[in-house]
């Protein structure tokens, strides 16, 4: 018997951060984002009353791209195939996170539903509920949003957890800063489902990088000087605006360019980071095989 799994990794375009449940069972949160096709992929055999588990990854290591939740998503999903068990993608979903809290992991729920889902998401989360509005965009949307966003891996790994305790102690402690930025972030997604669907490109420029100040806002570990550099590398070249991806702090960053610029800005981001991650849409989400 061979199982097979993969589950994308997303790029959360806006309001990342709101779907924790510190902030999403107060004040309720949204995020906008999207599966790429980069996946975690896994494999369960058994032979001679034996089982063998193996996974992988073309993704760098902490690049805020939803890997470990990923990971966790093929996990039960080989779990389940192998038990005979066939749970909706949302329940796997909810199972992951679930996962996930036992482990003593901050987090929300973006990542898993992404890597069930595949495609682009509005997620609305509230009291533990959540949302899916899935986005159906116009051809030529589609079209300008793979042509125009260049992500790029920072080369600085970073634990979330540490960054995500900085900003959930400030939260909590009732700085007015925090607070003001994650109800930001939350209307942000909002609005940039609204550009997307009506192919608002300028708006939708506009709103990454006021998304990314907003994430600033948060606590100072969230940029850095390498993360400013590469902005300034990306701007320089003809990007519009951009954003760091997941809690920021390195990992991955995602640059909106001008329009005929991406390949220059590309290049020039070759030169400074380690490496641009070229990527498609996924709009199939997790697949799941079963042979034998």
């Amino acid at each position: 018997m061979k199982i097979t799994a993969r589950a994308p990794v997303r790029v959360d375009l806006a309001g990342g951060w709101t779907d924790v449940h510190y902030f999403a069972d107060r004040e309720a949160g949204a995020v906008l984002n999207v599966a790429i096709a980069h996946y975690v992929r896994g494999e369960l055999a058994r032979a001679a009353r034996r089982f063998r588990v193996t996974y992988h990854t073309d993704i760098p290591p902490g690049a805020g791209l939803g890997a470990s939740a990923a990971l966790n998503v093929v996990w039960l999903a080989l779990v389940n195939a192998a038990l005979l068990r066939q749970p909706s993608r949302e329940e796997l979903a909810e199972q992951a996170y679930r996962l996930e809290d036992l482990l003593g992991v901050t987090g929300g729920k973006q990542d898993q539903y992404a890597a069930v889902l595949g495609g682009i998401n509005l997620l609305r989360f509230r009291e533990g509920a959540v949302h899916v509005e899935r986005l159906s965009l116009s051809d030529e949307t589609l079209r300008q949003l793979q042509r125009r966003l260049i992500l790029v891996y920072s080369g600085e790994s970073r634990l979330s957890g540490d960054i995500h305790e900085r900003v959930w102690k400030g939260y909590l402690s009732g700085e007015e800063k925090v607070a003001d930025a994650l109800r930001r972030l939350t209307a942000i997604a909002l609005e940039m489902r609204e550009a997307l669907v009506s192919g608002d490109l300028a708006s939708f420029g506009a709103l990454l990088g006021e998304n990314w100040r907003c994430q600033k806002d948060l606590h100072p570990s969230i940029t850095n000087e390498t993360v400013e550099g590469l902005f300034r590398t990306a701007e320089r070249a003809g990007a519009i605006s951009g954003k760091a991806c997941g809690a920021g702090g390195g990992g991955c960053l995602l640059f909106w360019c001008e329009e005929g610029a991406a390949s220059r800005v590309a290049g020039a981001l070759r030169d400074a980071a380690p490496q641009v991650i070229d990527f498609a849409l996924d709009g199939e989400g997790l697949v799941v095989r079963r042979e034998g």
